[in-house]
Formats: structure tokens, sequence, C-alpha cells
């Protein structure tokens, strides 16, 4: 541990405000650093009475208003409106059940890994809170390797978000910077050891937004 700028990246850590890179990065020296898990207890103790400030406030008691509106008694109605209402209702239903039944959007594609034509192709998707990147072509590598995705900011090091399997890895993110680089790599089985590339970049991508 270096001091004094991991006492306050560890106080950024607690306090939630490392940008995601730096966060992982961070949680990575932090399994194997005794003094930087150190300083992040120390800033959780200074932080823990922060919590006092905010009393729990009790919900109110919305329920007697929402019976009133759900059972309160109907109007009567002349027996003309009866069949109009049924009528209505009938076209609501069915509205609602079209409207049920047709998938959500998909979320746009941000970054395509891969040219058009390549054996091995991911895309990536951004839906407002995550990442979701997924292989469209091509297969999973070796039973001894694995897909690593990596996210690169401009000259600065390789930042692992996880592996890609058969099913869309999911991860949670702010806005994707524009002219960042998504890169996958074969890895040894589990991810990279030393949290840095090792194997050949299989597929990469700029995102764009």
């Amino acid at each position: 541990m270096s001091l004094p700028d991991d006492l306050d990246l560890a106080g950024e850590y607690v306090l939630g405000t490392l940008p995601l890179p730096d966060r992982l990065a961070f949680e990575t020296r932090l399994k194997s650093d005794a003094g930087l898990a150190l300083a992040v207890a120390d800033w959780e103790m200074r932080l823990e009475g922060l919590n006092e400030f905010y009393a729990e406030s009790p919900a109110p008691d919305l329920l007697p208003r929402i019976e009133a509106r759900l059972f309160a008694r109907p109007a009567r109605l002349s027996r003309g409106w009866f069949g109009w209402l049924a009528g209505a209702a009938t076209a609501a239903m069915l509205a609602l059940t079209t409207v049920a039944l047709l998938p959500p959007p998909a979320p746009p594609v941000v970054a395509t890994l891969g040219s058009t034509d390549a054996p091995l192709r991911f895309e990536a998707h951004y839906d407002g809170t995550a990442l979701i990147v997924q292989r469209v072509a091509g297969a999973l590598p070796a039973q001894d390797q694995s897909h690593e995705l990596w996210i690169i900011a401009p000259e600065a090091t390789p930042v692992s978000l996880g592996l890609i399997g058969d099913t869309p890895l999911r991860v949670p993110y702010p806005e994707p910077p524009p002219g960042w680089v998504l890169a996958v790599t074969v890895e040894p089985a589990g991810g990279a050891p030393q949290g840095l590339p090792t194997g050949p970049i299989v597929a990469s991508g700029e995102i764009s937004l």
C-alpha cells in the first residue's frame, strides 16, 4: 500500500464514488493488500456515524384511500350504456393482451466486436443501467480456456469486465464512454491470472453511442 494516494482511494471506494474501472482494479488489489483492507475498514468506521442523521420515516397509510377508490359505490347507469361499456372493456382487454405478448425492444447496440464476416463476433448492448455483451457468431474456446472481456480507455491499461460464456455477460455500468474499446481475449479457464490480458485478442470494437 502506498500512502497517501491509497488512503484517498479507500475513502472513495467506501463512499462509492470510484469509476467502475478504478473500482474493479481497487477490488483486485484489496484481495491481496492487507494495508489497503485496513484503510477501507478505517474509512467505514469513520463514516458509520453518518447513518444516525438519516432516520427512517414511516410510509403513509394509503390503504383506506386506495380501498375508497377501488370500491366506491358506482353511479347508476342507463341500460344503453352497459353494451357500450362491455364492448369498450373487451377492446381494452384485447389491446392489453396484444401489448403483453409483444417482446420488449432490444437495447441498442453500442459496439460490434469483429467484422460482419468474422468467424467469431460479439455485440455489446447498453440498456441504460448495464453493459450486455454476447457472442453472436462462433463458438466457445477450448475447455481449458475462457473468453474474457476487457474495456480499454485511451492510453490506459485494460480492465477486465468478466468472462463471456454461453449466456450474455451483464455488467452494471454507467453510460459507456464513446471512443473506449471493448476487446475479447482467450485466457486460461477462469480468466487471466494476474488481472491483465495474456492471450491473443480475438475480437474488438470501439464504443459508439
